[in-house]
């Protein structure tokens, strides 16, 4: 048996800034919070939680999707190690409320250009997501949906041989002042090697 221990590697130290009328990802953490791992710390079988609590709004009827990114690698070109997929939000219409994500990853493999990867799973939990289109509150309740949205795969590939950020970016599918995100609490824990 390897270590077993959790640490917090890096927390954020206030409430971030609500972001809303975009499409495109980008980073929704505070500059503060973007975590710089050393080189060759994603070992095989090393394994970190990355958790996000903060507050969402969506239009109502047709709000469209929302999605999350994991990015890591190099502040010039980070790629997407973790992705959860387009979650639907319901067609209720809310305005920051609360929602939660988690995700686990775990180093598959290492090395340097793009031979390193992750592989990631999680969750989403919040009265704002659905499963299927056109739900409201009535219907459904807070939903806790497992991400990814498709079949688990690696993320995609970076170089574990030099420093890499890691980075949470956000992105909706509508754009509209009444689809936004703020991230309130955000921590990333390292879980061990083993």
């Amino acid at each position: 048996m390897g270590d077993t221990y959790v640490e917090t590697l890096i927390s954020q130290h206030g409430a971030g800034t609500l972001f809303n009328t975009f499409t495109t990802a980008k980073r929704v953490i505070n500059d503060q919070a973007v975590l710089s791992y050393p080189r060759g710390y994603w070992a095989p079988g090393r394994m970190a939680r990355v958790s996000a609590r903060g507050a969402i709004s969506n239009i109502v009827a047709t709000p469209g999707t929302i999605q999350f990114l994991l990015k890591l690698g190099t502040v010039a070109a980070p790629v997407t190690v973790f992705d959860s997929g387009q979650i639907q939000l319901n067609a209720t219409a809310h305005t920051t409320l609360p929602f939660a994500l988690d995700v686990t990853l775990r180093a598959d493999t290492e090395g340097s250009g793009t031979n390193a990867k992750l592989f990631g799973h999680g969750e989403v939990c919040g009265i704002m997501f659905t499963l299927t289109a056109g739900q409201t509150d009535s219907a459904q309740g807070h939903q806790v949906i497992r991400v990814p949205q498709t079949a688990p795969v690696l993320g995609a590939g970076f170089d574990s041989t030099v420093v890499t950020d890691l980075d949470l970016w956000a992105g909706f599918s509508i754009s509209n002042a009444g689809n936004g995100i703020r991230i309130d609490q955000y921590w990333s824990e390292d879980l061990g090697l083993s």
